[in-house]
């Protein structure tokens, strides 16, 4: 199956710009796509982007488009989502999240939190 461990997350101040990390591992063959969603208390799931796993082809979600990249790098089966001009809007905690063999997203990391000062 197939394994994923978010990193980077930390305290940063408002325009700041911040890296976080998705490593995968077991049967990364199998993965579809992988995306980056973020969560919030007392706020909606939100979808921030996803990349293609074979291809390396992003998409983003209107909300974040232009300030955030996804990026993959396919030797160290890792994925990166790369944030610039972060906000205090932008604390919350970031997961990353593949599609094996699947409709919607069924494998799930454990999350690295993000606090932007102001």
């Amino acid at each position: 199956q197939v394994q994923l461990v978010e990193s980077g997350g930390g305290l940063v101040q408002a325009g700041d710009s911040l890296r976080l990390s998705c490593a995968a591992s077991g049967r990364t063959i199998d993965i579809d796509d992988l995306g980056w969603f973020r969560r919030t208390p007392g706020k909606e799931q939100e979808f921030l982007g996803s990349i293609s796993w074979a291809a390396g082809s992003p998409t983003y979600a209107n909300s974040v488009k232009g300030r955030f990249t996804i990026s993959r790098d396919s030797a160290e089966n890792t994925v990166f989502l790369h944030m610039n001009s972060l906000t205090p809007e932008d604390s919350a905690r970031y997961y990353c999240a593949a599609r094996v063999a699947s409709i919607g997203y069924n494998v799930w990391g454990q999350g690295s939190q993000v606090f932007v000062s102001s």
